[in-house]
C-alpha cells in the first residue's frame, strides 16, 4: 500500500513541475513515505533524517517532507525530534504535498497537516509508475478489523470502498497503456463491498476484471481468513487471468493466541480454506505472514504455529518478531515474551519455512513456466546470463537469456523449463520461447526502470 502511495506522490510532484533527480545530482526535495507497522520503521526514519542534516546545511533551500503512517502517528513529534523537516503530512491527505512544499518555501517555516479522514481516494491522483508492465489498483483503503497488534486502522481509518465502475475504468486505462499485470490492493481486500452492503462484491470484481481484454495477470493482496468465502475461490478457479497464487496471513497457529490477537478465525478454519483453495487450484502457491512472540505465546502455542506451517506447506512466508506498537491493546498485555525466547523461536520457524519452501520449489523442477520479465539488467551465474521475473504463481525465477533471441525486455514473457530450485527462487535455463509484448515496447521507448519502487525517489525542482 505504501508503494502504491509512493507512486501517487511521485505523480503529484511531477504534475507540479518537479523532475526526478539523477543518480549523481543533489535533490532539492526529499520525501519519506513511512510505515508504522513495526518499530524498525521508526528507527530507520529518524536515522535517515539525521543523515540529511549536513546535506541540507550544505544546500540552502533543500526541503525534506515526511508522510505516511508514521507521520499520521507521530504528528508534531517529528518536528520535535527533527526540526529541520519542512513538511509533515498524513495518510489521508497525500494530495496536499505539493501545496505544503510551496507554502513552506513561501512562509519559511515548517508545515504540519494531518487530516483525520480521507480527503481524496488515492487512485484518483496522478501516478508515476516505475513498472511498465505491472500496476497496483486500490479497491479500498482503511480497515474495519480490530487486531490487537495492529496500529493500521488507527492511521488509515475505517474501510472506504471504491465503486466497481471506477476500479474497472482504471484497469481498462492501465491495459490501454500496455500494462499486463494488475494487483488489486486493499488492507483487507476480500472485505471489499462491505461499505455498500454487497458481501459478494469481491468475487464479482475478480470475474469482471477477467473480462478485460489484454489483462493477462490479475492478483490481489491481502485477504483476511474471516472474509474468505467459497465464491472467491470459485472466481479464482474460473477466471483464467487470476493467477494461481494466494497470500493468506496466518499470524499464529494457536487458537489461544489468535483469540488474544482478536483474529476472528481459528486454526481449523484457516487450514480448511487452504484445503479448499488447493482442491480448486492444485498448482496454487500459497504464502503467508507469521508473527512470533505475541504476548502470552507459550511453547505449546508456538508448536501449533509450526504445525500449521507443516500442514499448509507454504511456498514462502513473511516472518516477523512481534513488535510492540504504542497505542495498540497488545502493547499493554501481560506475558510479554523475552527477546531471547522470541529470537530462538523465530530461528526455528525460519528453518522450517525454508525447508518446506525448498521442498516445494524442488517439485517445480522439470515444469514449464511463463516468466514475466521484471528487469532488463543482465547477470551472470556460473557463466550463464540470466534475467529475473515472476512465474504465474508468483515464484521468483531467474531465466536464462537465449543467445540467439537475445535478452528479453521488461514486460516480455519467457517460456522456459525449470532446471534448478533453491529455497527462495527457481532457475530456468532451458528457454522454449520468448514473447515480445507491448509492455516491452513501452520499456524500449521510455527506457523506464522495471520492478516495484521500494521507496519514493528524491526529486529536484
Amino acid at each position: 500500500m505504501n508503494v502504491h502511495d509512493s507512486e501517487r506522490l511521485a505523480g503529484l510532484l511531477e504534475d507540479a513541475g518537479y523532475v526526478r533527480a539523477g543518480e549523481d545530482e543533489q535533490a532539492d526535495v526529499v520525501v519519506f513515505n513511512t510505515c508504522a507497522v513495526r518499530e524498525n520503521a521508526d528507527n530507520r526514519l529518524y536515522g535517515n533524517l539525521s543523515h540529511l542534516v549536513p546535506v541540507k546545511a550544505a544546500h540552502p533551500g533543500m526541503q525534506i517532507a515526511v508522510g505516511g503512517c508514521l507521520a499520521q502517528k507521530d504528528r508534531g513529534e517529528i518536528l520535535a525530534k527533527a526540526p529541520w523537516v519542512d513538511v509533515v503530512f498524513g495518510t489521508h491527505n497525500i494530495g496536499a504535498l505539493p501545496v505544503l512544499l510551496e507554502r513552506a518555501r513561501i512562509e519559511q517555516e515548517a508545515q504540519v497537516e494531518i487530516a483525520e479522514a480521507l480527503e481524496v481516494f488515492p487512485s484518483t491522483l496522478p501516478s508515476r509508475r516505475d513498472s511498465v508492465y505491472s500496476a497496483w489498483v486500490s479497491v479500498s483503503v482503511g480497515c474495519n478489523n480490530t487486531c490487537t497488534f495492529c496500529i493500521v486502522p488507527a492511521l488509515r481509518g475505517t474501510e472506504k470502498d471504491r465503486r466497481p465502475g471506477d476500479i474497472l475504468a482504471e484497469v481498462h486505462a492501465l491495459v490501454g497503456e500496455g500494462v499486463l499485470e494488475v494487483t488489486l490492493l486493499g488492507q483487507n481486500v476480500n472485505a471489499y463491498g462491505s461499505e455498500f452492503g454487497d458481501r459478494g462484491a469481491f468475487a464479482k470484481l475478480l470475474r469482471a476484471c477477467g473480462e478485460v481484454d489484454g489483462l493477462e495477470r490479475l492478483r490481489f493482496t491481502s485477504p483476511h481468513p474471516r472474509d474468505f468465502t467459497d465464491d472467491v475461490i470459485d472466481a479464482m478457479a474460473s477466471t483464467p487471468n487470476v493467477m494461481p497464487h494466494l497470500h493468506m496471513p496466518l499470524q499464529s497457529g494457536s487458537d489461544a493466541v489468535l483469540q488474544r490477537m482478536r483474529r476472528s478465525y481459528r486454526q481449523q478454519r484457516y487450514l480448511d480454506i487452504i484445503a479448499r483453495v488447493r482442491e480448486s487450484l492444485p498448482d496454487a502457491a500459497i504464502t503467508t505472514d507469521v508473527i512470533v512472540g505475541f504476548p502470552g505465546e507459550s511453547e505449546e502455542d508456538f508448536d501449533q504455529t509450526l504445525h500449521v506451517v507443516r500442514e499448509a506447506r507454504f511456498a514462502s512466508a513473511f516472518t516477523f518478531q512481534y513488535s510492540k506498537r504504542p497505542g495498540t491493546p497488545a502493547a499493554s498485555m501481560d506475558g510479554q515474551v523475552p527477546h531471547d525466547v522470541v529470537q530462538e523461536r523465530y530461528e526455528r520457524l525460519i528453518d522450517l519455512v525454508n525447508e518446506i519452501s525448498w521442498q516445494e520449489n524442488l517439485a517445480q523442477v522439470g515444469r514449464t513456466v511463463d516468466v514475466l520479465v521484471a528487469n532488463g539488467e543482465g547477470r551472470k551465474d556460473d557463466q550463464t546470463a540470466r534475467l529475473s521475473g515472476r512465474a504465474a504463481d508468483n515464484r521468483l525465477v531467474h531465466v536464462a537469456v537465449d543467445p540467439v533471441v537475445g535478452p528479453p525486455r521488461p514486460g516480455d514473457v519467457v517460456t522456459a523449463e525449470v532446471t534448478h530450485a533453491a529455497p527462495h527462487h527457481l532457475v530456468a535455463d532451458r528457454v522454449l520461447a520468448v514473447r515480445r509484448t507491448r509492455a516491452g515496447d513501452v520499456a524500449d521507448q521510455s527506457r523506464a526502470p522495471a520492478g516495484v519502487m521500494l521507496g519514493l525517489p528524491s526529486f529536484r525542482a
